[in-house]
């Protein structure tokens, strides 16, 4: 036993050694023009990936038929009822019936298996798209939300359930907002 845990000890040791002296080793510096190169590469290829992202939602939409706005920073919304009741507003705590779908239609999340979903607007710890959607709705609103994957899990989904680079599909209810 004390052999196979000197061993796996050795192995780590030896891989460790092995990625210490292969970063030293790629070091490599670039000059001013190739890293201005590079970065307008990155931008290029976003922007591409962005407008890609754009034109699947805009034909989802039409294929449903939706009369769906959108924000300026790519959040697309729909308020299916609009509530009576409080507005959203950042500090107040959201409870949300919901699911969450693929653009393709797969069910990922809801409320009914999962529970209601509550958090603080304004401190994170959700997607950026559905704490600026949630900040559209009042008390009793049901909407829906279209994000892109900039705007949702981004370049690695969520590691679960949402792929990465995905555009997801949230429906919610506000149920109520509370201070607390």
């Amino acid at each position: 036993m004390k052999n196979i845990y000197s061993m796996k000890l050795f192995i780590l040791l030896l891989f460790f050694e092995i990625v210490f002296v292969s970063c030293k080793m790629n070091s490599t510096k670039y000059t001013a023009s190739e890293n201005k190169q590079f970065s307008e590469n990155l931008v290029k290829a976003n922007k591409g990936l962005v407008k890609k992202d754009h034109d699947s939602i805009s034909d989802y939409v039409n294929n449903n038929n939706w009369d769906m706005k959108k924000t300026e920073t790519g959040l697309w919304y729909e308020i299916v009822k609009e509530g009576r009741g409080r507005q959203a507003k950042k500090g107040l705590v959201a409870h949300l019936r919901y699911n969450v779908k693929l653009i393709n239609g797969k069910e990922c999340y809801n409320s009914d298996s999962l529970g209601i979903k509550s958090f603080k607007i304004g401190q994170g710890g959700v997607e950026t798209g559905l704490e600026e959607g949630v900040l559209l709705l009042r008390e009793g609103s049901m909407a829906r939300f279209i994000l892109p994957p900039y705007l949702a899990y981004g370049l690695l989904g969520d590691e679960n359930k949402i792929p990465p680079r995905s555009i997801i599909v949230y429906n919610v209810e506000m149920i109520k907002l509370t201070d607390y």
